[in-house]
């Protein structure tokens, strides 16, 4: 029986939303796996726009619900109609937006908060014992869904590990390839982009943190 998971996008674009890369080679996985996915964002609008091209800000407004359908193909959900009985996982690609939309971490560190309906299911998820995959940067919002304890990671950044240390998750340094696992709260992490110098690269740690996720939503199969 194919396994239901959630996947939790941020806008579209790496700078200003959900990194396209992690996203898609999340999905792609995650069908080759023959799992079932429903995307899921916040109906909020994002902290900034940025041109990629140059790097600089833009003068408008974008909603990040809208920009995720950009990749979810139009299949994309307000995260507050997610329940969390309804899938077995829940895997959340990295990109600026989960620092800036997702939560404020880009902003605050580690005195950032967690957007209040991406929290609520995040900790739904964690409260049920059920698989989290975080990649790039969104395991630095691990000690907020977790709470103190847990342990992640975000690659080598010195000053990111720094950061999630003083809202009280243990860091491990991960090599682009490898993920770490928090095994008392199945919580799978990977650096993605935070270390990967190609789309090859950035796949290898994600197709494992994907594999790893699902393998554990069959720990509880008769």
């Amino acid at each position: 029986m194919s396994k239901k998971v959630a996947v939790i996008l941020s806008g579209c674009g790496v700078y200003d939303g959900a990194e396209i890369h992690e996203s898609v080679i999340t999905l792609l996985r995650l069908d080759q796996r023959g799992a079932q996915v429903q995307c899921f964002a916040p109906d909020i609008a994002q902290l900034h726009v940025i041109n990629h091209l140059t790097g600089k800000e833009m003068p408008e407004s974008r909603n990040v619900l809208v920009e995720s359908a950009r990749i979810a193909r139009g299949n994309v959900k307000d995260v507050r109609e997610a329940d969390v009985d309804d899938f077995d996982a829940l895997i959340v690609p990295g990109g600026f937006g989960a620092a800036k939309n997702l939560s404020n971490f880009a902003a605050d560190g580690a005195g950032c908060c967690v957007q209040p309906d991406v929290l609520a299911l995040t900790e739904a998820f964690a409260e049920a014992g059920k698989p989290v995959g975080l990649m790039c940067i969104s395991p630095a919002l691990a000690a907020k869904i977790y709470g103190p304890g847990v342990t992640c990671t975000i690659g080598n950044d010195a000053e990111t590990a720094k950061a999630i240390g003083k809202m009280g998750a243990t860091h491990e340094d991960c090599a682009v390839t490898d993920i770490i696992e928090d095994k008392a709260r199945k919580l799978v992490t990977t650096p993605a982009y935070m270390l990967a110098q190609s789309i090859s690269e950035a796949a290898s740690g994600i197709n494992k943190l994907v594999d790893r996720v699902l393998e554990l939503t069959h720990e509880n199969d008769a």
